[in-house]
């Protein structure tokens, strides 16, 4: 029997939110972060792993699969889900902000956009319903609409009129879109940090009608206190009954004043990219595997994570790997971060449901501005230093 896709609220604390996500390919408990899996892959995870840390949806690229391998061949082995062993939703990236990224590699008019390839500097065009036709090719659960994403600063006008045309590339993708049970198109909503743009980007893109909406064009540099107003100023705007989606955030703190704000989805390349660097999540900030305080500590990274890395190797290790380069630090590193937040997220989703939020909340900053646990707290054996 099909599903339709659709968001049912379970609780709510204030402007925060739990429900559940209804997907063609499953259903996911929200608030919820999504691993970004760009290339058909999270770096340094088998799927296996992801699916270990708690992860319930995960996020594919279509700039990145259109060049390499291809979405024509991707729908040919099958689809990105049985391509990169993930039978979950898979919420695609329409590839607007890697485009514009490129900056003098590419062209942008009202049609579209003309780039070159970053890998082999071939000529392509994404237009709105090229994006969309990519991730139809490749079976996106969830298809994200074409836009432009300004880089901030910019100026009122400039914000405007980006926004706009990214409002008439929206019509056009919902047009291009192959409406499917259990799939869904989000309008992404612009306008930078100005109050009233956001207003007209959601009244343009809610008169279209979407199944869900994201809010893009913040975590580019304009800092969290005015992300947030921005988000103050625009998720009492969006539907209720519909999944709010913030893009590209962000840090454990970042999520938790997002989730109270009304958002449901995110996505970031923190913790897989803190992985990479020898940098762990923790409940109580963050640890630089590298500094040589952990080179004969035989704790874990965490007293409170049962992933691989925390369950089965201590600091002492995870710090040897990194000093050797060897790519096993990265892998485990990786896994801690994610398993971190999901973890993180399970809290915060409970907290709702429970009606405890504001608790867990002063909890949560309470436990990041601590330093690292304490011998009393995490026993910590008499090892001798390495001569």
């Amino acid at each position: 029997m099909s599903t339709s896709f659709r968001w049912v609220e379970q609780a709510r604390s204030g402007r925060a939110r739990a429900g559940h996500l209804h997907t063609a390919h499953g259903t996911v408990p929200t608030p919820t972060f999504m691993p970004v899996g760009t290339v058909g892959t999270v770096k340094a995870m088998t799927m296996d792993a992801v699916r270990s840390t708690g992860a319930g949806i995960v996020l594919g690229n279509t700039y990145h699969l259109m060049l390499r391998p291809g979405a024509e061949r991707v729908r040919a082995l099958g689809g990105l889900h049985r391509f990169m062993d993930w039978p979950g939703p898979i919420l695609t990236d329409s590839g607007g902000f890697q485009v514009m990224s490129l900056g003098p590699l590419r062209k942008l008019d009202q049609d579209g956009v003309t780039f070159s390839s970053h890998i082999d500097g071939s000529k392509h065009r994404l237009t709105p319903e090229r994006s969309t036709d990519i991730q139809h090719a490749l079976d996106a659960t969830i298809t994200m609409c074409f836009d432009e994403c300004p880089a901030l600063p910019a100026a009122p006008e400039v914000i405007a009129q980006s926004m706009r045309m990214s409002m008439r590339w929206a019509a056009r993708c919902r047009e291009a879109f192959v409406q499917r049970p259990g799939y869904a198109q989000y309008g992404i909503i612009q306008g930078g940090t100005e109050p009233e743009l956001r207003a007209e980007s959601v009244r343009a893109l809610t008169g279209i009608g979407f199944e869900g909406y994201a809010i893009g064009g913040l975590a580019v540099g304009e800092g969290q206190e005015l992300m947030f107003s921005t988000l103050d100023a625009t998720t009492p705007l969006i539907p209720w009954d519909s999944p709010r989606y913030l893009m590209g955030v962000g840090t454990p703190d970042d999520l938790l004043g997002s989730v109270e704000r009304g958002v449901d989805m995110f996505d970031c390349v923190m913790p897989t990219r803190a992985g990479r660097t020898a940098r762990a999540y923790t409940e109580r900030g963050t640890l630089n595997l590298r500094n040589a305080r952990h080179a004969v500590d035989s704790r874990p990274i965490s007293p409170h994570c049962d992933c691989l890395a925390c369950t089965r190797h201590s600091r002492a290790y995870l710090h040897h790997l990194f000093r050797a380069n060897e790519i096993l630090g990265p892998m485990l590193l990786t896994w801690h971060n994610l398993a971190y937040y999901q973890r993180l997220m399970r809290g915060i989703r409970s907290a709702i449901v429970e009606g405890s939020l504001e608790a867990h909340a002063a909890w949560l900053r309470a436990q990041w501005a601590m330093e690292d646990w304490t011998p009393d707290e995490m026993p910590l054996p008499d090892i001798p230093p390495v001569p």
